[in-house]
Formats: C-alpha cells, sequence, structure tokens
C-alpha cells in the first residue's frame, strides 16, 4: 500500500471510532467551513465586480469621451492647411509677448527659456504654439517654482527650457 492509501485508511478507522454526535459536529464544520472557503473564493469577488461595474462603467465613459475630443482635435490639426516655416515662426513670435518666455531660433529649432511662467499660461501658451504655430516640443526640462507675485500663491510656476520644433523650409501655405 502506498503512503496515501495508508494515511486514507488510518483517518477512516479514527472517524468510526469516533461516537455519531462528534462525527455530526466535525461533518457540520466542515461543511460550514467549506461554504466560507466558496464564499470567499467564487462568491465574494464576482459580488466586488458586480459592485463595482457602474463605476468602472462611468469612468471608461470618460475616457471614451475623452479619447473622443482628442480624435477629433487631431483630426482638425490633420486637416489645418500646412503653415510655412516662415509662418510658423512669425505665429509663434506673435504668441509669446511675454519676457517670461524667451525664443531663440536655431533653424527648424527653437530653444525657449522659461522664467517663473504660472502653469495656466505654460498650458495656453503650449495649446496655442501648437495649434497656430503647428510647433512640436521635443525636448522639455522644467522644473516647479514659486509663483511670482502677480499669480496666486497656490498656482504653481515653473522655470526651464524646451525645445521646438517647427515645420520645414520647404512648406508652403
Amino acid at each position: 500500500m502506498s503512503a496515501w492509501q495508508q494515511l486514507r485508511m488510518q483517518s477512516l478507522q479514527r472517524w468510526h471510532a469516533l461516537p455519531p454526535r462528534e462525527q455530526r459536529g466535525i461533518a457540520v464544520f466542515s461543511m460550514l467551513l467549506g461554504a466560507v472557503l466558496f464564499w470567499l473564493v467564487a462568491i465574494s469577488p464576482a459580488l466586488d465586480t458586480l459592485r463595482d461595474s457602474d463605476q468602472r462603467r462611468q469612468h471608461i465613459g470618460l475616457q471614451q469621451v475623452h479619447m473622443l475630443a482628442w480624435q477629433t482635435q487631431a483630426k482638425a490639426l490633420q486637416a489645418a492647411n500646412p503653415v510655412s516655416h516662415s509662418e510658423a515662426l512669425r505665429h509663434l513670435q506673435g504668441l509669446t509677448p511675454t519676457p517670461q518666455i524667451q525664443l531663440n531660433v536655431q533653424g527648424q529649432r527653437v530653444a525657449v527659456q522659461l522664467k517663473a511662467v504660472p502653469a495656466p499660461i505654460l498650458a495656453n501658451w503650449l495649446a496655442q504654439v501648437r495649434q497656430q504655430a503647428h510647433a512640436l516640443p521635443v525636448e522639455v526640462h522644467l522644473t516647479r517654482t514659486q509663483p511670482v507675485n502677480t499669480a496666486p500663491a497656490h498656482v504653481p510656476a515653473w522655470d526651464g527650457s524646451m525645445v521646438l520644433v517647427l515645420p520645414g523650409r520647404g512648406t508652403t501655405p
């Protein structure tokens, strides 16, 4: 006989040696333990998933709305007329009237120096640069700094540099 069969035989002998009352108690305890394990392994995770499904569906819906907005924006940018290098540079210089943002043109690349630029101004400027000048940031080095006196204390400001790439010189409007 194998070790497993021998262990099984010993367990059955001990089981039959127990009084019927103890056998019923152990059987009930085993059934309760089995029911608890079944609940923990099979039912509880399924109920958690069911409870969270509405929230997950709403989150996925919001993600879909954002992605559709980005898709619309991307299609609008693709459909926009190409901008020449000189026109893009003119747009870029027109969008940068503040001394906090300084431009240094180097061919198709524009080095931008930022000094204590409030976050909302920087975000707005970058969006306009992308839409109007068709310039793309290819390198960004920013550090958070204290806001200037004109900005509220809770609005972060940024110092640093970035490199923008303008459309090619051969492009025509």
